[in-house]
């Protein structure tokens, strides 16, 4: 697993001061560009799929659906996006979530999940844990279960992974790279 992260790692790129002064945003698109790294990316998620017993993986827009498309195909499961609210056509759920400045919405159709699903939620990082605690609610209003979280990074320091403890009741968050 060390192989793999120092590859993830050395796969993204920094640039500061986007998307304002003062923040150090971590670009994943060398990574997704380099087919190994991907592949590799894609492989441990899938692993993480099959080992929580997932039968569904949801992504989170936007990255998150680019992550976690490859990987419900590599685990044989199927894939659920969450949208930001307006976006799905339809009959949805949605679930308001507060951010650092303001508040969001996201979206999920109702009859893509059922009592008989396991849903692993996949995003590309953890910062605050609010879309991702909106996700899960989401998921458990669907009646469906929640299998567990698995993210590229987790920006530690920002304690998402605190946040999200409740909402997880027991089930795991799992962090490829912690920053």
């Amino acid at each position: 697993m060390t192989e793999i992260r120092e590859l993830l790692l050395s796969r993204i790129r920094e640039v500061a001061d986007y998307p304002e002064p003062g923040v150090m945003f971590k670009d994943i698109t060398p990574l997704l560009a380099d087919p190994a790294a991907f592949t590799a990316l894609t492989d441990a998620f899938a692993e993480i799929a099959r080992r929580t017993g997932a039968t569904k993986v949801v992504g989170l827009e936007a990255r998150g659906f680019i992550l976690g498309a490859p990987v419900a195909v590599r685990a044989g499961v199927g894939f659920i996006p969450v949208r930001k609210a307006g976006k799905l056509p339809g009959a949805t759920l949605s679930q308001a979530y507060d951010l650092e400045y303001g508040s969001a919405e996201i979206e999920v159709h109702a009859e893509d999940l059922s009592a008989v699903d396991r849903v692993l939620v996949v995003d590309d990082v953890l910062a605050t844990g609010g879309t991702a605690e909106a996700s899960i609610q989401l998921i458990q209003r669907a009646g469906a279960e929640v299998a567990g979280v698995a993210v590229l990074m987790e920006l530690g320091f920002l304690a998402g992974r605190t946040r999200l403890e409740t909402a997880l009741a027991g089930a795991p968050l799992e962090a490829l790279l912690t920053i």
